[in-house]
């Protein structure tokens, strides 16, 4: 079973907010929309913005440096350079648990 690591409380993250913290040596977004958690690398593979102040829209987070956008659910083969968390609340703890997908670290510049 993956390792889950709790990073907040659900009480100190309220809806449309977002939190940084570090998780295995890397900082990570943990964002509460509409009642889910996500949780996704906090920074930008592209020019290194802080994804965790960026627009929130649906479950998509863009970068409030140059506007690349991400979608945070943990599904399939991303190979855009942000890692995703799956997310557990259990009694109103958020963990994230081991990455989803650890994608290359790079950056397409158009």
């Amino acid at each position: 079973m993956p390792e889950l690591i709790k990073v907040a409380e659900t009480k100190d993250l309220p809806v449309g907010e977002s939190i940084v913290v570090t998780c295995n040596g890397e900082r990570v977004a943990v964002f509460n929309v509409e009642g889910t958690y996500y949780a996704i690398s906090d920074t930008c593979p592209h020019a290194g913005g802080p994804l965790s102040e960026g627009y929130v829209s649906g479950t998509s987070v863009m970068c409030p440096g140059h506007g690349w956008t991400f979608d945070m659910c943990p599904k399939g083969d991303c190979n855009d350079g942000v890692i995703r968390y799956r997310v557990v609340v259990e009694n109103g703890e958020i963990k994230p648990e081991a990455p989803c997908n650890r994608p290359r670290r790079h950056a397409i510049i158009p």
